[in-house]
């Protein structure tokens, strides 16, 4: 059975609902992280393979969490936070190929080549920021970034990028796991499916990190000066 927009919306609306009242009677999942002292931003694949609709793994629904996600940078920039960006590496046919991503084949859609690998220009990294090519949904497994942190005394990790129920959720995940506070801005965020986003954002903000809007972030960085 396929639904409509409306009633998934409906659907989805009624099981968060039901998923706050479960959790506010055992008084569980109600904590927040809050901000630490020393912020990093992590840009998780906001490369054209995502954000560019030629290939078949990209979609335009990511066009405004890119715009709010250079806002965010130009603030973090002039205050000299690390920025992280990551990427896939491109790799052509080998003997290594992943078991599932955006780059399966597609008889429709833009050939998955060298230039799906690359940042997309509206949040281009600068030359002292660093970029990870990682092999994983998470920005950490089998990357440097936690000990790239560490060495910067990075407490506060915050997250953009796609897609909200894989990388964004692997990423918070184990920024969790490694003791970062791991805040999520929600306006620089996106995902293929706008239920999944949804859910994911609550899901996420229930257990693994903070949910917060770009402009309560913005007041936090400015607060600091």
């Amino acid at each position: 059975m396929v639904l409509s927009d409306r009633d998934a919306e409906r659907l989805l609306g009624d099981a968060l609902q039901s998923i706050d009242e479960y959790y506010e009677q055992r008084g569980i999942f109600q904590g927040r992280f809050g901000f630490g002292e020393r912020p990093a931003i992590v840009v998780v694949d906001f490369a054209y393979g995502w954000t560019d609709s030629a290939y078949a793994g990209g979609s335009d629904r990511l066009d405004q969490p890119v715009e709010k996600t250079a806002e965010l940078l130009a603030a973090g920039r002039q205050r000299g936070l690390p920025i992280i960006y990551t990427a896939s590496s491109y790799r052509p046919e080998t003997g290594d190929q992943p078991f599932k991503s955006a780059a399966d084949r597609s008889i429709t859609f833009r050939d998955w080549d060298a230039r799906a690998c690359e940042i997309d220009q509206r949040v281009a990294p600068e030359p002292s920021d660093l970029l990870i090519y990682k092999e994983n949904a998470s920005a950490f497994f089998g990357t440097h970034l936690a000990p790239y942190l560490i060495e910067r005394q990075v407490d506060t990790l915050l997250i953009t990028g796609c897609s909200t129920s894989a990388c964004i959720r692997a990423t918070a995940t184990d920024a969790k796991s490694n003791r970062f506070r791991p805040v999520i801005v929600a306006d620089c965020v996106g995902d293929r499916s706008a239920v999944c986003h949804v859910f994911t954002l609550h899901d996420i903000q229930s257990r693994f990190a903070d949910v917060v809007s770009l402009d309560q972030v913005l007041q936090q960085l400015s607060a600091r000066d």
